[in-house]
């Protein structure tokens, strides 16, 4: 029995993670998710560029359910799906209906957008309602670090979307409206979530919103009539994606709040953007524009601000709190 542990490698990496401090897991947790989400936008662009809208809602998801429910089942997690309180069922069912809406949205404006990586950098919009969020209905307050990184933010967002005259349909019909309202609902999942993660575990948390996303897929292409003969490289990218997004990235994120607070994995998510550039320039051939760049890094900066602003207040008082009215 020592011997087999002696040269198991999974055994030194349990041993080793084991040693690791709570804030080091944590951060390790956060960027894996970063990566892991950079890579969701660049596959499923590629993805959708083949495949309509409904076949890849279903082929992504069925794939991710599959991962999910290996992972949960040879884990044994899957034993405490039934053993889950009414209360706790009750709020997988919102979660998992916000996180629907959010990942709906977030693929249409991927959809419709020219390049990935805009919807990257506008998708750190999601900070900002996260804090206006905490103020509306938690009665917290931001102090005035926090406030100038809303601001940058914000403008950021105006810089990468401006566009001379543009309607409210034209809005949307570039993918930037469907990016932001795909960040109001993933504000209100993540404020929701980590709220309850002491009794969800993140496999259920995770493995609960591809079952919603996989349903919706599931009744779509029924209802449609959907043809599911796609080209092979399609299956590639969706497989490739379905890993690292509704797997890797929703279990190392959810995984990432019990070991640090989600205003310091704001900071490293904040990064995303940079890697679906590089990925998005290698992988797809598209380049923003200068501006849109220079937003995208505006935003960067804003929401590092911002978190640290967060950070700052939970270690001690701020001299000039910004109080807001509910």
């Amino acid at each position: 029995m020592l011997k087999d542990r002696l040269t198991n490698p999974v055994f030194f990496m349990v041993k080793f993670l084991e040693k690791l401090s709570p804030a080091v897991k944590g951060t390790g947790l956060a960027f894996l998710a970063t990566l892991g989400m950079a890579n969701v936008y660049v596959f499923s662009k590629a993805a959708l560029l083949e495949v309509n809208f409904f076949q890849f809602q279903f082929y992504w998801f069925s794939f991710a359910l599959l991962w999910n429910g290996i992972y949960i089942i040879s884990t044994g997690l899957i034993r405490k799906i039934p053993q889950l309180e009414r209360k706790s069922r009750i709020d997988l069912m919102i979660i998992g209906t916000l996180e629907l809406l959010a990942a709906l949205t977030l693929f249409i404006a991927i959809l419709l957008s020219e390049n990935p990586a805009i919807v990257s950098f506008l998708s750190n919009a999601t900070p900002i309602f996260v804090t206006l969020m905490g103020i509306r209905f938690l009665g917290e307050r931001f102090n005035t670090i926090e406030a100038i990184g809303i601001l940058l933010t914000v403008g950021g967002v105006v810089m990468i979307t401006y566009t001379r005259n543009m309607t409210l349909e034209q809005f949307f019909e570039n993918g930037n409206g469907w990016i932001l309202l795909s960040s109001l609902f993933l504000s209100s999942s993540i404020v929701y979530a980590k709220k309850n993660i002491k009794k969800l575990h993140p496999s259920i948390l995770t493995i609960n919103r591809v079952i919603f996303l996989f349903l919706f897929g599931l009744i779509a292409v029924l209802i449609r009539q959907e043809n599911l003969l796609v080209p092979k490289s399609a299956v590639f990218n969706m497989i490739a994606g379905s890993v690292l997004g509704p797997f890797l990235t929703g279990l190392a994120q959810y995984s990432a709040l019990k070991f640090i607070e989600a205003s310091r994995t704001m900071i490293i998510q904040a990064t995303r953007g940079l890697f679906v550039l590089i990925g998005s320039m290698i992988y797809l051939s598209l380049i923003p524009t200068y501006l849109q760049v220079a937003g995208g890094i505006i935003t960067i900066v804003g929401v590092i601000i911002m978190s640290f602003g967060k950070i700052k207040k939970k270690t001690g008082p701020p001299k000039n709190p910004v109080k807001t009215s509910n």
